[in-house]
């Protein structure tokens, strides 16, 4: 039976030794944290997945094949973690991103439906109006419940006799695929599997050019009594105002209403603490406020940071390092929804795909999903 060696216990290593296992591989897992990592950028509550991408068709068309793969795992997991939302998106003029928006959508027969502000106002009443030029609203997307979707799949994985090794890497051999630990100890396998996130690149020095370390503000708020239910049955908020967007996750399956920046820092380092100052959680609020009704009667319940690893041009690095050596890296704060299907193309050699999908092409043949009943 082959063997495989996962470098990180996120949802892109975790994903890549379901795949692994599921395609017949013993798996062993490292990860320098605790599993779940509390440090891990895939442990928040939630991560949006949507079809919305301006002008990225590839991205959207895979969003289908990343439905399909999740739907694999709920199997294997024996609950579903994802909570249908929908979408709203503000912005502040009809051009740019929601346009394109709109054109790929069409193009590939997504419905939507174009709103002004009167009917975002009636539809949304927890949400102010001001400086919206366009809007739309697509009964499509939701939110996956990402803290619990990993660690439930590692408990899944151990059950599946997948090994989870406590331990920090100091060197990767891509050549040998094989690891050495902090402690001194070298473990090898047939196929090596780097997922370290923004750590990656102190492994694969031809990443540090290409994947920046990018430190991310997430606030948690109660709603007010009087949005409470709004806020509740809301769709995810895009809001792409000229002035400085935001996005907002609404408060599904017990959890907080969440609000973030669209932009990225490109600041920090993955070591960094992950405690958020007033200052960042300000300037995160900021962004919201004119955008929320009643916006002084909303509590803050705390805010965090986390660190995505970037590329500029927003596409996934999922390339060999030679024969047995596959680097996945580049997510820019996008990738988790994609996890569960990267993890199924990795452990099938079939990341071939991934460039025309990811750089919005639309001409690749679509990733191919692995057939059988779940669990085989």
């Amino acid at each position: 039976m082959p063997n495989a060696l996962v470098l990180g216990a996120g949802i892109m290593g975790l994903s890549a030794a379901w795949g692994l296992s599921r395609a017949g591989f013993t798996v062993t897992v490292v990860e320098q944290d605790p599993v779940p990592n509390p440090r891990g950028a895939s442990v928040d509550e939630h991560r949006l997945i949507r079809h919305a991408y301006g002008a990225a068709a590839g991205y959207t068309r895979m969003v289908e094949e990343a439905y399909a793969a999740w739907d694999l795992l709920w199997a294997d997991l024996g609950e579903c973690f994802h909570v249908p939302t929908g979408v709203l998106a503000v912005a502040s003029r009809q051009e740019g991103w929601l346009a394109q928006s709109r054109a790929t959508l069409a193009a590939q027969g997504h419905a939507f439906t174009d709103l002004d502000p009167a009917r975002v106002a009636a539809r949304f009443p927890m949400l102010g109006t001001h400086g919206i030029g366009a809007a739309f609203h697509m009964a499509e997307g939701g939110v996956l419940l990402a803290g619990r979707i990993v660690g439930a799949l590692a408990r899944h994985l151990r059950g599946r006799g997948v090994q989870v090794l406590r331990g920090r890497a100091t060197e990767v051999d891509p050549v040998r695929a094989s690891l050495t630990l902090a402690d001194g100890t070298r473990h090898s396998a047939d196929r090596l599997v780097l997922a370290a996130g923004p750590w990656a690149p102190r492994f694969v020095p031809g990443l540090a050019g290409r994947v920046t370390a990018s430190r991310q503000i997430v606030v948690y708020l109660e709603p007010p009594p009087a949005h409470r239910a709004a806020w509740e049955a809301a769709p995810m908020l895009l809001d792409l105002s000229d002035e400085g967007g935001f996005y907002a996750v609404p408060p599904v399956a017990g959890t907080p209403l969440k609000v973030g920046d669209h932009r990225f820092s490109l600041q920090g380092d993955a070591e960094d603490p992950r405690e958020a100052s007033a200052a960042e959680a300000e300037a995160i609020l900021a962004l919201a406020r004119p955008r929320l009704n009643d916006a002084g009667a909303y509590r803050v319940l705390g805010a965090r940071a986390c660190y995505y690893d970037v590329e500029p041009e927003e596409r996934f690095i999922v390339e060999p390092l030679g024969d047995r050596c596959i680097v996945m890296s580049g997510f820019s704060g996008h990738g988790f929804k994609f996890g569960a299907l990267l993890g199924l193309a990795v452990a099938a050699g079939n990341t071939g795909a991934l460039p025309g999908w990811a750089a919005g092409q639309g001409d690749a043949a679509p990733l191919r999903l692995p057939s059988g009943r779940p669990g085989e």
